[in-house]
């Protein structure tokens, strides 16, 4: 092995993420675009696996272990090791809307040290949408800064929730129902990490998934957190390992979405008399 171009430090790990993200984004919108799109089996309930997700995983893993190889990985197909520094990785988050030709799926990378997300990319090959953050320096939207929406009412809100076959039905719908309640459009679309990344960029209010697993929302949650979002403190009510529930949310409507779903927002010191209800 030669030796890397990338000096051991998180400004050469935040390079490699950018330059690794997108060349698997080539290789998943070729699949994308050819016969893989239909080609898929089943892991479980409404749990797609397609060529492409191995393809890119397996790509994700043999760059950052060339130039990192004493990093660990951890990545929804193949596993792997959790050490003080590791690469969480998606594949394809989405790949049931992948696997029936809809363009909202994406990949993404989160790169934790000590416990901390310290680098978090999510990209959208068929948009060319780079979702990208370092912890302290801001989110940024193909290179341009991103910031949460400003709404402070739940009748202008429109807030996203997925379902896992982990949570029963009845306590989702519950969920869905609290939020409906208050006014708030609720959607899913599909893919828990873009749906993160929508509420980094303010095209979302908030994100709501009772469980989650960690490759699909550290990088997610970072985006959220440095564009100026609040986040449920993953990592202490779910773990990296086995996942956890999930809560990013627009500051404006934070106490009630955080009512709504009885998840916890790390720091969270808004009061719900703050936010306006509908008249």
């Amino acid at each position: 092995m030669g030796l890397s171009k990338y000096a051991d430090d998180l400004d050469s790990r935040a390079a490699l993420c950018r330059e690794v993200i997108r060349s698997a984004g080539e290789l998943v919108l070729q699949g994308f675009r050819g016969e893989t799109t239909r080609a898929f089996s089943m892991k479980g309930p409404q749990d797609f696996l397609t060529l492409s997700d191995a393809a890119s995983e397996s790509h994700i893993r043999e760059k950052l272990a060339e130039h990192f190889p004493g990093d660990s990985f951890f990545g929804e197909e193949s596993g792997g090791a959790i050490s003080e520094r590791v690469w969480v990785v998606d594949p394809i988050d989405g790949t049931a809307n992948f696997a029936r030709g809809i363009p909202h799926f994406c990949i993404s990378i989160a790169y934790v040290e000590g416990g901390r997300t310290e680098i978090g990319a999510i990209y959208n090959p068929a948009l060319d949408e780079l979702y990208f953050a370092r912890r302290g320096q801001g989110a940024t939207l193909n290179g341009a800064p991103i910031r949460v929406a400003q709404t402070d009412r739940f009748d202008a809100a429109s807030l996203e929730m997925g379902w896992s076959t982990r949570v029963p039905n009845a306590v989702y719908l519950g969920v869905v129902e609290a939020l409906l309640g208050m006014g708030a459009n609720v959607r899913r679309a599909g893919s828990g990490a873009l749906a993160l990344a929508y509420v980094a960029d303010g095209r979302s209010d908030g994100y709501i998934e009772l469980h989650m697993n960690s490759w699909d929302c550290l990088a997610g949650f970072l985006l959220v957190s440095e564009a100026g979002g609040l986040v449920c403190p993953f990592l202490e009510i779910g773990s990296l390992q086995d996942g956890g529930p999930v809560l990013a949310v627009a500051p404006g409507v934070a106490a009630g979405a955080s009512q709504a779903s009885k998840i916890p927002l790390a720091g969270f010191t808004h009061s719900l008399d703050r936010q306006k209800a509908p008249a």
